[in-house]
């Protein structure tokens, strides 16, 4: 099980450059697995953390994703179920930490360049439709 982090601000959203498999050197959302025994929203804020040195606010589930990587002879390599979050940043500044070998704001209009997949684009996209979840 893996939790994700959709953090936005200003029409930009966090991504990290992954410094570990699965999708290393891929750019994606903040995230990791779920530690046995620990609540979801925790995981998500330690994640955060360990990726960006962010402190976020964990709001509501945007999306529950199934990501099922293959090798070249169809054998499953890895399979994640993985919920994502919509967070607000409510501390620390963004850096790459241990976790991620880069960390970046980027505008929504730009996904593109980070060959971002699909899915995290569309989750980042319903992510968007849902900030008044947060209120004040």
């Amino acid at each position: 099980m893996g939790v994700g982090a959709v953090i936005l601000d200003a029409g930009r959203v966090v991504l990290v450059k992954r410094a570990h498999e699965p999708l290393k050197g891929e750019w994606s959302l903040p995230g990791g697995a779920v530690d046995v025994g620990e609540p979801l929203a925790a995981a998500v804020a330690r994640e955060v953390r360990e990726e960006t040195c962010l402190v976020v606010k964990v709001g509501s589930v945007v999306e529950v994703v199934d990501r099922v990587t293959r090798d070249d002879g169809g054998r499953v390599i890895y399979h994640f179920v993985i919920v994502d979050y919509l967070c607000r940043v409510i501390g620390g500044r963004l850096a790459a930490a241990s976790d991620a070998e880069a960390v970046e704001w980027v505008a929504i209009e730009d996904l593109d360049r980070f060959g971002g997949a699909a899915t995290a684009v569309r989750v980042i996209k319903n992510a968007q439709s849902m900030l008044g979840c947060f209120g004040t």
